[in-house]
């Protein structure tokens, strides 16, 4: 059964073919720090915004190599297009993922999730 999902306004509708996985990720980097999402990683290939949806707004900061997408009606930020970064903060240099923002998952609660603490602080 596949994941959806949608911003607070409702204009960015997407859905995942995937389950959610046993735990969630924050990232502790200037940025993730004040956007306070939780994500769940998936191949870019597995999300799909559905049709009718607005196409989310981009900002890149830095290195320009993440592409974090947000609506452009209500700012909810949707999802962060990365390089497949390891735990230690290396690449291959091609595989992408996409961090999906958990909170707007429908019918779930992201809070109530275990989370993984990534030091993007002091890895990028």
């Amino acid at each position: 059964m596949p994941i959806t999902g949608r911003c607070h306004c409702g204009s960015v509708v997407f859905e995942i073919d995937g389950e959610i996985p046993p735990q969630l990720t924050r990232c502790t980097c200037s940025f993730c720090s004040k956007r306070g999402q939780l994500y769940a990683y998936y191949a870019p290939a597995h999300v799909t915004l559905l049709a009718g949806s607005a196409a989310p707004a981009t900002y890149r900061w830095n290195t320009k190599q993440i592409a974090h997408q947000f609506c452009p009606t209500c700012g909810c930020g949707v999802l962060s297009d990365s390089p497949a970064f390891r735990p230690d903060g290396s690449w291959d240099g091609k595989t992408r993922r996409l961090g999906i923002n958990a909170r707007l998952f429908d019918d779930f609660d992201a809070a109530a999730a275990p989370v993984t603490v990534v030091d993007g602080k002091n890895l990028w």
